[in-house]
């Protein structure tokens, strides 16, 4: 007896000698690779004929085991012939084992008083075989698929041998007969074999490790009977031997690893089900899935995709396993992955469609269901508003699929229609799009009928009622009152309706409905008497009415989503458009309220560019309106045309064309098109055969001969006794003869030219046509006469003629001969405002059409030439020598022939469309003579008040007369203006916009000036001008016609305009202007910020605005220099609200690693605004958005910057908190500040007056006795002074703000009549008395400056000047009446009495006196250390060159371009009166100033005012930009637009204060904080001041410039200009460029 075998771990080791030797190993094994093929060939038909011609148990033999098992270690070596003898001999002989197994049976039981051991060697040997037959043939298949896998991996490399040599194996049939063997002998009873019904552990083991690794080969899966092997094999394994926790991991490691595999083991575990019914593998593995963390497929999105779609397909399989096994899944719709929701979603559907469908079991069981079934309903309406668009999307689509199972009750059939409706305006196109879907489904599987539409519902209902009423007549009160019968009364079991309700819903509607399906012969079915049929039964017809009113409901839910449909149609999303306009025909078909209008409106889709919403609406145009019939597609069509507006029109044209073009509308219907026209068809109406002339016209376009058939019938008709009844067609007419083709417009002026033209004549004259339809019809009918009229001129100076008659021939003769004014208003009052109205339209637009018409002969001339010269120029080149035609065209181009013509063409243009409305010589001009008159009309606005309609009229005429001629437009544009900001009609106004877009096409540099108006209609009160002047602009600014800086605010408030359609405009234009370049939003975001900070705007409005304006910014470096740009404005503003606004814009923003960075490195810009909370807060936004993206390192920057935001919040509002404290004790105490100062002089004491509030508490006043007693002197030797401290004056706690002191230029305003008295109970002391002892003082002492140092205020008093805290002075004899002299006293206070002791002399010791020489003495005494002799006056080196000490050896001085005594000597008093570190003189004010723009370079930025002398302007205009310097210009009395405009590249802030010429002042000292803040320079042009007036340097300034032409030299001989500086860098560097341009004054102008 053999061994027993055991499965070894791999196939090596069977070589291995066990230590018991109580197992069956290879012994002597063969290496068959180093056969020859023969003796190879041999040695495996030894095995063969062996296998088949011994025992089945003959593998058990050592021998034939050994040899066996070199063949199977070296199989993928073995030629094909011997693959196949080798498999074939194994398979046979397992083949022929598995039947005896049943044989063992049936002998042991015949045997069993027999000697058992003979059975139990049977057994053991049958069990031996089966272990070594399936061991050989799954290890071949294993080694010959791994074999195939390395081949298919590379069989780019010699692919032709090893490919043929796989086809001629054969292997996939060999592949699929051994596992079928395999999956057979695992279902025959091997328990007798293994002695109990759990097989032997490493028997299973082995054979469902190597069934799972086959099943991770998505090749074998393809074959349909490998595939259905291992699903058996493994099937059988996991379910029929209990081998399930294993099988279960394995099934898992697959599903989350293969994704292709997922379908096949979801099948693999529903045959195990269904063949073994036992659901065990199914349980198992759906309860390992339920117990599995839900947080752990967030990470692992491809094994929670995988897993769910395996949950969805095994209940596709398996829905009742899946169904009592449903709740361990449910606590995962509250994890994190959408993919496994989305998969629990589609279960619940699988389960709902299938799981519940069986009528067997009691009414307990059914009640089990159907509540289980209800539960899972109301998941799925839950999960429709899931926090994921994914989720919502499968939700949608698992009710569209149940409804297409018919799984959806009538009950719940109208909360899914509610739900689906709502989810239309859902923000993600996905859901949007999963929505329409599903109507589209509920529609086509609705339950109702095939008709929807309300009225139908409604009667059909009330008839029933009243049906119900006759069959309860005896019906008891008190169940009259209650409520009608709901769902659940009369539907069954599951919810759902009787099968015999549907029936009868049915054929209700069909027997009282018209069919959907031809709308065209229905009729309203409130005009035909509706028979209902009888139900009978009371319950059946309760049944019938609630689903009447289910349907009823169903139908105002699509018919309340018609407008949701309207907007979606107008979405950017391509499926948004298909799938409305696919839902839309849908609900046609079904006949839904508003539905035929809704789709009236996807005809503008037609002009869509994308290609796939265009074809939608062609193809919806030709399933709606395009039939076999060609008479009900003409009816279709021209009924169409009648319903639609003037764009409708021109969207059917575009259509109808291209149709045409196509052939999809055939020339059949063209035909019946023209029977409608011609009423040849019975019934035809005016108003259809008008429809059908149009639908001609729009044909016409594609395909001109249409017309050119009938034009006899479009005279006749379309201007006949028809035309009457129907005045359109009158027009309509008009318009087919302009669409005639050239040659039939010659054919009609040959045959019916005369007629046709005394026909428009008097349409245009006449009074027959309405009022309404007059302007329309007037209009073609004008443009048809300069089409086809060969003089059209003449013919309309006949026209205006006429209706100039038609407007006076009610005024009498003895009216018309008078005069005087009196009679002319008699005259205007008599004549019909309509007619005059009309009048006024003929004659602007003959106007208008004679200026089109002077164009096109121009043209028309050219072309001619054109060909002419081509035409001669080929004939010349035939007949002549080409060489010596050129040389003639060469000459007469040099004398300027060739162009002669077309200049004289020009000439000819521009005199002909002046004289149309101007006039261009001294003959009548007809239109020229109405102009006039319009133009004095317009400006009648007391007749216009009083006649609106004619205001309306004379305003259009004029806007066409203006766009004619420059100069008409020019004169009358100021009138335009006036119009549209003051006119009551807002017709009239909106009309006036319109025109001023045109203006500004036609004539852009007379709107300019003119932009602010334009800008301030989109503030206006009426809505349709508002409008038009979001239209008008955005199609001026997007075609580059407008200028938006500064203005563009206007645009973006619109976005939050109350009308929805404004709003919607503002947001388009917005859209499309940042698709423009590299998105001009970009750089106006700043402007508009700012802008918006100053307007009274609500917070969120403006939060609105901005979020919307941000969001169309997505380059990652436009966001990052806006983080630069936004943090520097913080600079510039003190204002908290717009800090608040600049964080808020900051927070939107979207940060990367870089713009984070930014943020932080410009914490001095902002951080004195983080007082503020709300402020702290939007920086606290930025900060958490930042952590998210945030890598660890700059983590720890963000989290350390939080920190430093946080602190720097805190400190601040400590230190608002400890000012207020301090302003509370300061209150508190102020009262007690007063001092006393004993006077020695007087008896009287002199005594202190508290300080004004913006003083110092500490501030204090100090008498001096001694400047009393020289007032009274002072008032006898001088009675003019004396006389002026009687005048008023000001209170001496007035200050004089440091503007008026710049700005003043020594003057002061008038003061009060009051003299200021120092006070202190009931003793005063006249402050005039101090004045008059400086007076006194400064005239009879050296003038001497005197500083007076008061707490942190300095007073200083030099040469009869006094100024505080600023280097402008102001003459004293003009301020005496506010100056006051203060001091720091010295004071000595006593603890126990809190009494000041204090002494004048003290107090005087204060005082700090010091030499400083005024601006006279400078001038008078100047120290001229560059003259060796002290001459007085500075003498003059008029000299080129110096004499030097040596040829090695420099002087100081060499040559005058780089240096001269004389113009070192003005310079250095130039620098002294600047207090500047150097000055420099040029040869004028714009030498110096082009020097200051050499210091920048290429690419560096200049802020300069807006407002600059001429020759600065012209230089930063035209000559700097030559360099590259970009200029910016901005209102330098506007701080914010000034740190608006300051940035990182700019390098120079050019400012003057007072400007030349408007006078404005700029505020120096913030501006140069801004300018250092970036680190710029700051130039000052100080021209207007001088250094007498003012010094710029000490307010901040880097450069003060000065034109010397002016103030300073003061005598206008000399030309000159001066740079004054500090630091010694820049002044080398501008000394550097005045050496090396020769730019420097000459001595002589020096001298001077």
């Amino acid at each position: 007896m053999a061994p027993p075998f055991v499965f070894p771990q791999i196939l090596r080791a069977l070589e291995e000698d066990p230590e018991d030797n109580h197992r069956l190993f290879a012994q002597n094994h063969v290496d068959v690779t180093s056969l020859r093929p023969s003796d190879l060939e041999e040695f495996v038909k030894g095995v063969s004929f062996d296998l088949s011609d011994r025992e089945l148990f003959c593998i058990e033999d050592q021998d034939v085991f050994d040899r066996v098992y070199s063949l199977v270690r070296s199989f993928y070596t073995l030629p094909p012939s011997s693959k196949c003898n080798l498999v074939e001999s194994l398979r046979s002989n397992l083949s022929v084992l598995l039947p005896n197994v049943d044989s063992i049976s049936r002998s042991a039981r015949e045997d069993q008083e027999d000697d058992e051991v003979p059975i139990i060697d049977r057994i053991t040997s049958h069990r031996n075989a089966l272990k070594i037959y399936t061991f050989f043939l799954i290890t071949i298949v294993m080694t010959e698929e791994s074999h195939v896998s390395s081949v298919d991996s590379t069989k780019v490399v010699g692919r032709g041998r090893k490919k043929q040599m796989v086809q001629s194996w054969n292997w996939e049939p060999q592949r699929g007969r051994m596992l079928n063997l395999i999956a057979n002998s695992l279902d025959i009873n091997l328990s007798l074999l293994f002695g109990s019904s759990e097989l032997d552990e490493n028997y299973l083991s082995f054979i469902v490790k190597n069934s799972f690794s086959l099943f991770e080969n998505a090749a074998i899966l393809k074959d349909p009977e490998a595939k259905d092997a291992l699903c058996r094999i493994i099937g059988a394994c996991a379910t029929k031997y209990r081998y399930t926790v294993q099988s279960c991991a394995s099934v898992m490691h697959l599903i989350h690893k293969y994704d292709f595999s997922v379908v096949h083991v979801a099948d693999a575990v529903a045959r195990a089900e269904s063949k073994y019914s036992d659901g065990t593998l199914a349980v198992t593995i759906i309860r390992d899935i339920g117990r599995t963390d839900p947080k752990a497929y967030v990470k692992d999105t491809v094994g929670a995709d995988n897993v769910g779609r395996f949950l969805v397909e095994l209940a596709d399989r398996l829905p009742k396993v899946m169904s009592t096994n449903v709740g361990v899944l449910v606590p995962h719709f509250g994890g994190e992955s959408y993919k496994i929701r989305n998969a629990l979603v589609g279960v619940l559907g699988k389960l709902v469609a299938k799981a519940f469908n069986d009528v067997e079991g009691d009414m307990s069981s059914k009640s089990l269901r159907l509540r289980t079934k209800q539960a899972m309903l109301e998941i799925l309406l839950e999960r429709c508003r899931d926090v994921s668009a994914y989720t919502r999307s499968r939700v949608l689509q698992v009710w569209a699929e149940l409804c297409e199972e018919h799984s959806v009750s009538i009950g719940l059939w109208n909360e899914v229609a509610s739900i689906s409706a709502g989810r239309l305006e859902d923000k993600s196109a996905i859901v949007r799009k999963s929505a329409l879907n599903l109507l589209i489904t509920m529609l086509q599987h609705n339950p109702f009928g095939p008709q929807l539409r309300i009225a139908s519902f409604e009667a059909t209902l009330e008839q029933y009622k009243r049906k119900l009423n006759e069959l309860e007549p005896n019906r008891p009160t008190e169940e009259s009152s209650k409520e009608p019968t709901s769902d659940g009364d009369s539907c069954n079991g599951d919810g759902e309706i009787d099968d015999l309700q549907p029936e009868v819903t049915s054929n209700t509607h069909l027997d009282s409905l018209p069919d959907s399906c031809q709308p065209e012969n229905g009729e309203e079915i409130g005009e035909k008497d509706v028979s209902v049929p009888d139900i009978g039964n009371l319950e059946q017809t309760k049944a019938l009415i609630a689903s009447l009113e289910a349907g009823l409901s169903f139908s105002k839910c699509m018919s309340a989503s018609m407008p949701i449909l309207v907007q979606l149609m107008a979405s950017s999303s391509a499926s948004d458009v298909e799938n409305a306009i696919l839902l839309l025909m849908r609900c046609k078909q079904f006949q839904i309220d508003g539905a035929e209008a809704c789709l009236r409106k996807i005809l503008p889709l037609a002009f869509s560019q994308d290609k796939s919403i265009y074809e939608a609406v062609e193809n919806a145009f030709i399933s709606i309106y395009v039939r076999k019939n060609p008479v009900e597609t003409a009816k279709q069509l021209l009924n169409l045309a009648i319903d639609s507006n003037i764009g409708d029109q021109a969207a059917l044209e575009f259509i109808v064309n291209a149709l045409v073009s196509k052939g999809e509308i055939s020339s059949s219907t063209t035909s019946a098109l023209w029977d409608f026209f011609c009423f040849n068809i019975n019934g035809t109406t005016a108003e259809q055969s008008r429809g059908a002339l149009s639908v001609l016209c729009m044909a016409a376009k594609s395909s001109s001969r249409i017309l050119g058939s009938h034009i006899q019938d479009i005279i006749d008709i379309g201007f006949g006794r028809w035309a009457k009844v129907e005045p359109l067609l009158a027009r309509t007419a008009c318009t087919a003869i302009q669409r005639l083709s050239e040659e039939d417009k010659k054919k009609l002026l040959l045959s019916s030219g005369s007629r046709l033209f005394s026909i428009l004549e008097s349409l245009i004259t006449g009074n027959w046509l309405p009022e309404n339809i007059y302007y329309a019809t007037a209009d073609k009918a004008i443009s048809a006469i300069y089409m086809i009229h060969p003089t059209p001129e003449a013919l309309a100076s006949t026209i205006i003629k006429k209706s100039l008659n038609t407007v006076f021939d009610v005024v009498g003769q003895d009216q018309a001969q008078n005069d005087t004014d009196d009679s002319t208003v008699d005259c205007l009052t008599t004549v019909h405002v309509a007619k005059l109205s009309r009048f006024l339209f003929v004659v602007s637009h003959i106007a208008m059409n004679q200026l089109v018409y002077i164009e096109s002969c121009i043209q028309k001339i050219r072309r001619q030439k054109t060909k002419k010269d081509k035409a001669a120029g080929e004939s010349q080149n035939t007949e002549e020598n080409p060489g010596a035609t050129q040389e003639n065209h060469s000459i007469n181009a040099e004398l300027g022939l060739a162009a002669s013509d077309d200049a004289l063409l020009d000439t000819l243009a521009e005199r002909a469309e002046r004289e149309i409305v101007s006039g261009g010589s001294g003959e009548k001009n007809l239109i020229g003579d109405c102009a006039t008159f319009l133009s004095k009309l317009c400006r009648n606005f007391s007749v216009l008040q009083k006649h609106p309609e004619l205001q309306a009229s004379a305003m259009l005429a004029l806007c066409r007369c203006m766009i004619i001629d420059a100069n008409f437009c020019e004169s009358n544009l100021q009138l335009l203006f006036t119009v549209v900001e003051n006119a009551p009609s807002e017709v009239v106004r909106s009309n006036c916009t319109l025109s001023l877009g045109d203006f500004a096409v036609r004539f852009p540099n007379l709107l300019e000036p003119w932009t602010e108006n334009m800008y301030a209609r989109l503030r206006d009160a009426s809505v349709s001008v508002r409008k038009n002047a979001v239209l008008v602009l955005s199609h001026l600014i997007l075609n580059d016609m407008m200028k938006v800086k500064g203005h563009i605010n206007e645009m973006a408030i619109c976005i939050e305009d109350d009308v929805e359609r404004i709003s919607s405009l503002a947001k388009l234009f917005f859209h499309e202007l940042s698709k423009k370049g590299s998105n001009p939003i970009y750089n106006l975001l700043p402007d508009i910020l700012g802008q918006l900070s100053n307007r009274n705007l609500k917070r969120e409005s403006f939060c609105n605005v901005m979020q919307f304006l941000i969001g169309s910014i997505k380059k990652d470096k436009q966001m990052e220099a806006l983080v630069e740009k936004l943090c520097n404005r913080f600079s510039g503003v003190t204002d908290t609200k717009q800090w608040e606004y600049i964080s808020y814009s900051l927070s939107l923003l979207t940060f990367t690693e870089k713009g984070i960075k930014k943020l932080i490195e410009s914490f001095k810009s902002y951080e004195h605004a983080l007082a503020e909370d709300l402020v702290t807060e939007n920086f606290r936004s930025i900060i958490n958005k930042g952590k998210k993206f945030a890598k660890p390192e700059l983590k720890a920057c963000i989290e350390e910057f939080e920190e430093k935001v946080n602190k720097f919040h805190m400190e601040k509002k400590e230190q608002e908190e400890t000012a207020r404290n301090a302003q509370v004790h300061i209150e508190k105490t102020k009262n007690m500040e007063s001092l006393v100062v004993p006077s020695k002089v007087k008896e009287e004491p002199v005594e202190e007056y508290d300080d004004d509030d913006d003083e110092d508490v500490s501030e204090s006043e100090i008498v001096d006795p001694s400047m009393e007693e020289q007032e009274a002197s002072l008032n006898a030797s001088d009675s003019e002074e004396d006389a002026s401290n009687t005048e008023e004056e000001p209170s001496d706690s007035e200050e004089v703000p440091d503007s008026e002191q710049n700005t003043s230029g020594g003057e002061e305003e008038e003061g009060e009549s009051e003299s200021s008295n120092v006070k202190r109970g009931n003793r005063t002391m006249s402050s005039s008395s101090i004045r008059g002892n400086i007076r006194s003082s400064s005239r009879n002492t050296r003038t001497t400056s005197v500083t007076a140092i008061v707490s942190s205020t300095v007073y200083t008093i030099s040469d009869g000047l006094v100024c505080k805290n600023s280097p402008t002075s102001v003459p004293i004899s003009k301020l005496r009446n506010l100056f006051k002299l203060s001091c720091v006293m010295q004071t000595s206070i006593d603890g126990n009495t809190h009494s000041v002791v204090n002494t004048t002399p003290d107090s005087l010791n204060a005082i700090d006196i010091k030499e400083e020489a005024s601006v006279a003495t400078l001038l008078m005494n100047m120290d001229n250390e560059f003259d060796p002799f002290d001459a007085m006056s500075t003498p003059l080196y008029q000299t080129a060159t110096f004499k030097q000490p040596s040829a090695i050896e420099n002087g100081p001085y060499d040559y005058t371009r780089s240096g001269n005594p004389t113009r070192d000597a003005l310079e250095s008093l130039l620098a002294k009166l600047d207090k500047a570190d150097r000055a420099f003189c040029f040869t004028s004010g714009m030498a110096a100033l082009a020097s200051v723009t050499h210091l920048l370079n290429n690419g560096d930025e200049i802020v300069a005012g807006d407002d600059l002398y001429g020759g600065s302007d012209r230089l930063l205009s035209q000559v700097v930009p030559r360099s590259g310097v970009v200029v910016k210009r901005v209102n330098t009395t506007n701080l914010d637009e000034v740190a608006a405009a300051i940035g990182p590249h700019t390098k120079l802030v050019w400012v003057e204060s007072p400007t030349n010429p408007r006078q404005q002042i700029s505020d120096i000292r913030k501006i140069a904080e801004m300018a250092h803040a970036q680190g710029a320079l700051m130039l000052v042009d100080n021209s207007m001041m001088s250094p007498v007036l003012s010094r710029p340097l000490e307010l901040g300034a880097d450069i003060v410039m000065h034109s010397a032409t002016k103030f300073i030299a003061g005598h206008s001989d000399v030309m000159a200009g001066v740079l004054a500086v500090k630091g010694e860098k820049l002044a080398k560097d501008l000394y550097f460029l005045q050496n090396s341009e020769g730019s420097g004054l000459a001595p002589f102008d020096c001298w001077l």
